[in-house]
């Protein structure tokens, strides 16, 4: 395996600190001086690959978590935040950025958090001579971003719950497309609940009566929607203390982002109850990633499948990694992570270039694109439609776009590569993340300019657009 320069110095430092061990003891068990061992915690220099073996062997620790994607993922949000004009001629370079990252994590996150609450007074200063009411919606969304963001820095992998999750999916047998009845004997067994169907004019999706014991059920909803709410419903009732501490434990700033949390930690929960990470990491693997036969496979919708497959990160039994995006018309991002290089834009829309948006126009099939991002990483890109099924003709019907893909290394793993040809550079459409971060100078679908580069303007020559692009 080639190995570029790895600093991980803060990993091995922790390492050493939980084994107890003073830098003589740790370098001695490793086989490398002091000095050595010294200068890779201070991040002075990388790690070599007879280092990574000797730590893994001496530590049964997995090599590819001592590379783990939170630093790729720190890297790329702090890069972004730096594009503001605000520190314009103060950015520093990539290699100070990495240091950074890589050395003093929690500084790079509260830097991060800080341009965020910048962001926010910004637009809501500029809100207020339109409209007070705006001012303060933006302000509600401060607490739904912050825990977005910590599940996207988590990994989307919540490990207590996935074990739990799991533990009790092979107790009451779930795991296949039925799970309707297993769910709701536990229900009615173990705490007293009974599910029925709800009225014809509710149009909740899951209501719980706490004082008759009685969940309603929305009669219209879709199967794998029904199934979802029931196994909400288990999360509610089963872990409550483990999700409690879960959400005490990352240290939100309000209480709405506390609730929010939870909400999040109970979907999460949801989902591996339905979709156990054992079962269904052999079934992925079997069927090669294909949504449709795996959503036939649990009785779950394409949507949960893919969500799911965003969490696959446990230590040691890994998934392959992916990214996942769930965009509405207007280009919102309404649901985010990726364990790829591939980061998805904070402000502003995605790429145009970027097959999710043909979406939705290709009602009903899973689109694919082969894509480079500018720094010359390659992917897998999937999108398909989905709608939100409502109670008949008149019923809102939301309808989203779903992304999905993988790095091109990993595309043998799914079977839409199948009839690829994944070696010519000319089968990849360049795509970047956002315009307002995005290099590419010649691109004729760019919305506005790149904040960090000049704007140079002929007006004896006009090309697809009114301007070009110069140095930063």
């Amino acid at each position: 395996m080639a190995i570029g320069k790895l600093f991980i110095g803060r990993k091995v430092r922790e390492l050493r600190d939980a084994n107890r061990a003073t830098q003589a003891q740790f370098a001695e068990r490793i086989g490398i001086s002091t000095s050595y061992l010294n200068q890779i915690e201070n991040n002075q220099r990388p790690v070599s690959a007879a280092v990574l073996v000797a730590l893994a062997e001496k530590f049964q620790i997995n090599m590819s978590e001592l590379s783990s994607g939170e630093g790729d993922r720190l890297l790329s949000a702090l890069t972004e935040a730096l594009t503001d004009p605000l520190f314009e001629n103060l950015a520093p370079n990539f290699q100070e950025l990495k240091l950074v990252t890589q050395s003093a994590p929690n500084l790079a996150r509260a830097f991060i958090r800080a341009h965020q609450g910048y962001k926010r007074n910004g637009e809501q200063l500029v809100s207020l001579s339109d409209s007070l009411g705006r001012s303060a919606s933006l302000a509600e969304t401060t607490p739904y971003e912050e825990v977005r963001d910590f599940f996207h820095f988590v990994d989307n992998y919540i490990h207590a719950l996935d074990v739990e999750a799991e533990a009790l999916a092979g107790e009451l047998g779930l795991g296949d497309a039925d799970s309707y009845a297993a769910l709701s004997g536990f229900l009615k067994s173990r705490h007293q609940i009974d599910v029925k169907r709800s009225e014809l004019d509710n149009d909740a999706l899951r209501q719980f009566d706490r004082p008759s014991g009685t969940l309603l059920i929305n009669r219209y909803a879709p199967a794998a929607t029904r199934d979802f709410q029931l196994a909400l419903q288990v999360a509610q009732l089963h872990v409550p203390d483990l999700i409690q501490s879960i959400a005490r434990e990352a240290n939100f700033r309000t209480v709405e982002a506390v609730e929010i949390c939870k909400i999040g930690l109970q979907n999460y929960f949801a989902g591996a109850l339905l979709l156990p990470y054992g079962d269904f990491l052999v079934a992925t693997n079997s069927l090669r990633h294909d949504l449709d036969l795996l959503a036939a496979r649990f009785g779950a919708s394409l949507e949960q499948v893919c969500h799911r497959l965003s969490t696959l990160q446990r230590p040691g039994n890994k998934g392959v990694p992916v990214f996942f995006a769930r965009i509405d018309r207007a280009g919102n991002i309404t649901k985010r992570h990726s364990s790829t290089k591939l980061q998805f834009a904070r402000f502003g829309a995605a790429c145009p270039l970027w097959n999710v948006h043909e979406a939705f126009e290709a009602q009903g099939r899973i689109i694919r694109q082969l894509a480079e991002t500018p720094d010359g990483a390659r992917y897998l890109c999937l999108a398909t439609q989905i709608t939100k099924s409502g109670a008949g003709y008149h019923s809102p019907q939301p309808r989203y776009a779903i992304a999905f893909g993988c790095e091109i290394s990993y595309a043998h793993a799914f079977v839409y590569a199948d009839d690829l040809d994944l070696s010519a550079k000319a089968n990849f459409a360049p795509i970047g993340i956002s315009c307002r971060i995005c290099e590419r100078v010649a691109c004729p679908q760019r919305a506005v300019p790149p904040l960090m580069r000049k704007i140079q303007v002929d007006h004896d020559r006009r090309t697809v657009l009114p301007y070009t692009i110069g140095e930063a």
